[in-house]
């Protein structure tokens, strides 16, 4: 999905400048854990989030995420927009809450980063069937 529909579907704006609108994001992640970031997501992901620190944009970028979405209508403060342009990573910005923004993506036919599959691996080797 290119980031203008993922603007258009979530009526966000990009707080970064000069963003590739054609830019394509392959797969969501909706996290606030880095650790989980770092974990589970992929390279092209786009990944949603309510923090707007720094580190956001340090572990995007150690993750290979194509782009960063706040949302809540949190804006980052200069210090991460200016790491994000720095490093290439788009912000974008959405009104909705997580849990909303991830669904009107996932509605769209953004994939999910594959957390399912895994979490249902580890739940069938914890429970059983």
């Amino acid at each position: 999905m290119k980031l203008n529909k993922v603007l258009e579907h979530i009526e966000g704006k990009a707080i970064t400048k000069n963003v590739d609108l054609d830019r394509e994001v392959q797969m969501g992640c909706g996290a606030d854990l880095m650790s989980d970031v770092l974990a589970f997501t992929h390279n092209g992901t786009l990944l949603l989030s309510g923090l707007t620190n720094p580190q956001v944009v340090r572990a995007a970028e150690m993750a290979g995420v194509e782009a960063i979405v706040f949302v809540r209508g949190k804006i980052p403060p200069p210090e991460t927009i200016a790491l994000a342009e720095e490093r290439g990573i788009p912000l974008l910005a959405s009104k909705y809450t997580l849990f909303e923004t991830c669904g009107r993506l996932y509605q769209a036919g953004l994939p999910s980063c594959g957390l399912f599959e895994l979490t249902l691996r580890r739940w069938h080797d914890a429970f059983g069937g």
